[in-house]
């Protein structure tokens, strides 16, 4: 069967310019499935070397870079290579207008130099265990009156606490657990995980080239960027992690990436190793249609116009651009893969693909004589047309409301409220030194008043435009009777009025709180609206959401015996999990005619030069190189200088920065991107045409060692020549 599976991959792709290969796979079932397929075309390694559950391997090497990217190991004393927009908010978060690093770039010239990242984790993956069995087994023993335990974060987190009692598996604030449901709820992992917070900031490109091509490259290919940063894990003396401390030292880490300075090549064979945020493969076709009427209409429409908004805002001042910067990117980020998801989705007829996979499914059913994936589909269908319009209206509260108005997240006066109610100083002396921390918090050095004021008219009149009247939140009721209906001379009371119209407004109030200012604030009332209402959407699907969950973990219980009966290997929806993807380097046709090679080199951002657009502005001193050919290195063997490369493996939101490595192991590259016309690809998979778009190891060093003139960082890496 194994040798069959190969044959017919093999046989399947041939015509294709490059090997692209279906699969988040999970690193403990790489021997037992994908051995094999990944050896026959072209891995030079044991399956060992990569992931070994009792030694050392390249999994060791490769971290969850703050939460949502990838980083990995690139030095034995803990130097992390990432993307730059993976560090972009940190880069921000150390700029100002008299040290603007987003523009200048920054280079620590020696480790006193490197800057400590408030709130940056570097997290290890220690062990992976497939605990399904436990888990199961807890379940029946365990009262649930709802039935909901299987899936609560809550439950399976104090089931993961008795695990590793019985295991005797220590825990700290450094050493924690994760469990997980895969497939559904069918499977369960649990991860034992070292978090690492002494993070600093190594190096980074001026955003003229981290960032190059901006919104307008952004999920597009061919691309000329170098997405780029480099930061330093410490950990105290004895090497153990610590928080933050002027004394820590740079960690002796246990394993390290070689890079390989070989360069690729058309057909050359690469594996992806990161943490894919989400993706939904097991769907059926009418809840394809449900994501594009609701999270990706909404992401499109509602970013849309913030993203103007704030747009014309950065472009008045220095700091206000400094101050936005990283809102505005992580906002645009998901606006263009809406756009692109449902013009793929409509082009590649994902949907009839969806149909097609579906009634396979429930003709195995049939044939086995199981109807219970029959009466999963029906209920899947049946809930997804009865949640419709809560799911558009939370979407649009949450585009809208949540992450569009700023003043939604001002701190929860509802302790002083309460204190103040009672009379009662201790508590309220407690409640307002909570409430100043949070304060700080809120009016950071990042939060405009003013911005905040411009977007939130555009985006509450938004909302009111897109949800019909009856169903908006709350807080309308407030705008239609004292204010006319009119949002814009709402959201100005607001500011003009409220204790949280300014830092010093409400530091003022503290000094002498009352009751019924709180009552009768307006930013509070409409915080509190926001957040009643998104709870009031998720209360009103609830039930069909427990239903869908059920049906779900059954949908894709049918769908693994039915790979399993094929002989086909499986893998879970991504989850911010540690997955290993593999295909071959190559080009690709996006349409008849039209061929997009897999490379592209320091020439095409000379080509692309606009000094009049902030997005493909090319600093002097690159520009001087490119002219003199001062490549050093790191040029390819025709002396041209290379940049980025696309191959064909299956990477989505998560894998940012993750390490691309050669059929040795070695590091060739760090992923950064997928194409546009891959963007369906969290829905459905497509070989032909869906490409992770990497930034060239050559290029990353280039620009280190010749742009920053930072050799000291090249000299700590092992390289191979």
């Amino acid at each position: 069967m194994r040798k069959a599976l190969i044959l017919s991959l093999i046989s399947a792709f041939a015509g294709f310019h490059a090997h692209a290969d279906e699969g988040m796979w999970m690193l403990t079932d790489l021997k037992q499935q994908n051995a094999a397929v990944m050896q026959d075309l072209g891995l030079d390694l044991s399956i060992d070397q990569v992931y070994s559950p009792d030694g050392i391997s390249l999994k060791d090497a490769v971290v969850h870079f703050g939460g949502g990217c990838t980083g990995e190991i690139i030095s034995a004393e803990g130097l992390v290579l990432t993307n730059h927009h993976c560090g972009y908010g940190y880069i921000q978060q150390h700029s100002s207008v008299e040290h603007d690093y987003l523009t200048d770039g920054f280079w620590a010239m020696t480790r006193e130099q490197e800057l400590p990242c408030e709130g940056l984790t570097v997290t290890f993956i220690d062990r992976i265990l497939d605990v399904t069995e436990y888990v199961q087994d807890c379940l029946k023993k365990d009262k649930d009156p709802e039935g909901l335990n299987y899936l609560s974060p809550s439950y399976l987190e104090t089931v993961a606490k008795r695990f590793a009692k019985k295991e005797k598996i220590k825990t700290d604030d450094f050493t924690v657990l994760e469990l997980k449901p895969f497939y559904g709820a069918n499977k369960y992992y649990l991860f034992v995980k070292t978090v690492y917070k002494d993070i600093r900031m190594v190096g980074a490109p001026p955003s003229s080239i981290g960032k190059f091509g901006a919104d307008t490259d952004n999920w597009m290919w061919p691309r000329h960027c170098g997405d780029f940063s480099i930061f330093r894990i410490y950990a105290s003396k004895d090497g153990k992690p610590a928080t933050y401390n002027a004394k820590n030292v740079p960690l002796k880490v246990k394993k390290h990436i070689a890079i390989n300075l070989k360069g690729v090549k058309e057909g050359d064979f690469t594996f992806v190793m990161g943490f894919p945020g989400r993706n939904w493969r097991y769907m059926i076709s009418d809840e394809v249609e449900e994501r594009m009427q609701t999270t990706n209409f909404m992401r499109d429409t509602v970013r849309g116009v913030r993203l103007r908004a704030l747009g014309e805002e950065m472009q008045k001042d220095a700091k206000t651009r400094i101050q936005y910067a990283a809102k505005y990117a992580s906002s645009a980020n998901y606006w263009k893969n809406a756009i692109g998801m449902n013009e793929g989705l409509i082009k590649l007829k994902v949907l009839d693909k969806k149909k097609e996979q579906q009634e396979k499914l429930l003709a195995f059913g049939r044939e086995t004589g199981d109807n219970s994936y029959e009466q999963a589909y029906q209920s899947i269908k049946d809930i997804v047309a009865k949640r419709h319009n809560a799911v558009y209206h939370q979407q649009a509260i949450y585009e809208a409301l949540m992450l569009g108005t700023e003043f939604s997240k001002i701190p929860d006066t509802q302790a002083l409220q309460d204190a103040l109610e009672k009379g009662n100083k201790k508590d309220i002396r407690k409640a307002v030194e909570g409430l100043q921390e949070a304060g700080k918090k809120f009016f950071n050095k990042d939060y405009s008043a003013a911005v905040d004021r411009k977007v939130s008219k555009q985006l509450i009149a938004l909302y009111a435009r897109l949800v019909p009247a009856e169903q908006h939140i709350s807080i309308f009721q407030t705008i239609n009777k004292q204010f006319g209906g009119n949002t814009d001379a709402f959201v100005d009371a607001c500011f003009d009025q409220s204790i949280f119209r300014s830092a010093e407004a409400w530091e003022k109030y503290l000094a002498n709180p009352d009751i019924e200012t709180l009552k009768n604030d307006l930013m509070i009332q409409y915080a509190r609206s926001v957040s009643e209402g998104y709870k009031a959407t998720s209360e009103e699907m609830k039930a069909e959401t427990n239903a869908y969950n059920r049906a779900h973990k059954t949908w894709v219980a049918g769908m693994l015996k039915l790979k399993k009966h094929e002989g086909t290997p499986v893998y879970p929806d991504a989850n911010s999990t540690l997955r290993l993807t593999y295909g071959k380097i190559g080009s690709y046709e996006p349409a008849d005619g039209k061929e997009y090679l897999y490379y592209t080199t320091l020439k095409g951002v000379m080509e692309k030069e606009d000094p009049n657009n902030p997005e493909f502005v090319v600093p002097a001193k690159l520009k001087e190189l490119y002219e003199k050919k001062d490549f050093g290195e790191y040029a390819m063997p025709d002396g041209r200088m290379p940049i980025c490369f696309a191959t064909g493996t299956d990477n989505t939101g998560g894998n940012s920065g993750s390490p691309v490595f050669n059929s040795k192991g070695e590091l060739i590259g760090t992923g950064f991107d997928r194409n546009y016309e891959g963007l369906t690809g969290d829905i459905a998979y497509n070989p032909q045409l869906q490409r992770a778009a990497c930034v060239d190891i050559r290029y990353t060093l280039f620009i280190i060692d010749k742009f920053a003139g930072a050799k000291h960082l090249i000299d700590e890496m092992t390289i191979i020549r």
